[in-house]
């Protein structure tokens, strides 16, 4: 049995090439429909939860500093006077907005983490299995 070293010298017309199906960029059949969008989605999700988490965190910290330092002169940053509520409403609004962008955050990871999830296994459209059987044996070379 003479061995070229070759996957197929082209004599069979049943054989199918990946140069066939559509080809994304690690040589794998290109994903349809929504599963193109689903792993980047979920990086942009991720990194959107993450960039959120860490604008509440010192959104936080700044929070707890300015009643600390307001509070050092006796008074409570719970008082209902003007002041103690305009420290309290300092950072309302970036606090509202984290909280929407991190729920957004989330759910578009999880999305794109479901459509992942649910595609896994899929073909490409022009993919179709030809029935044949191949084993270790096929595939090392030897008969």
């Amino acid at each position: 049995m003479d061995y070229s070293g070759t996957a197929n010298d082209g004599m069979d017309e049943n054989y199918r090439s990946d140069a066939d199906a559509p080809q994304d960029g690690d040589a794998r059949p290109a994903r349809q429909g929504l599963a193109r969008f689903a792993r980047p989605a979920l990086i942009a999700g991720g990194v959107i939860a993450v960039v959120c988490v860490a604008l509440l965190v010192i959104i936080f910290i700044l929070d707890s500093f300015n009643a600390t330092v307001y509070s050092v002169g006796g008074v409570d940053v719970q008082d209902a006077t003007d002041e103690a509520k305009a420290i309290r409403d300092n950072y309302a609004g970036a606090r509202a907005g984290g909280i929407v962008f991190l729920v957004l955050g989330v759910a578009l990871a999880s999305a794109g983490a479901l459509v992942l999830y649910r595609h896994r296994n899929d073909r490409a459209a022009d993919d179709a299995e030809d029935g044949e059987d191949v084993d270790f044996e096929d595939l090392g070379g030897r008969a």
